[in-house]
């Protein structure tokens, strides 16, 4: 197997992130507005400060990827 084919197959799969993840845009912007509130007052972000919107972005991103069978899916070719 060549090292050349091997990377190749990774960019084409890494292409296919975009239109995946693009569904998820709500929960990325509530993760984005958390984070900017908690940043507002005090410059510092506190960990788990925004834990349920960043657990609700993973999901939405596991389900894009993975699918609901947490098989990945749309990543691999004949997928």
């Amino acid at each position: 197997m060549s090292g050349r084919g091997v990377w190749l197959r990774a960019r084409a799969r890494l292409r296919r992130f975009p239109a995946l993840l693009g569904g998820c845009g709500e929960q990325a912007a509530a993760y984005g507005r958390c984070v900017a509130a908690a940043s507002a007052g005090s410059g510092e972000v506190r960990r788990d400060g925004c834990l349920r919107e960043f657990r609700a972005l993973r999901e939405c991103f596991n389900r894009a990827v993975c699918g609901e069978n947490g098989e990945i899916t749309g990543l691999i070719a004949g997928r």
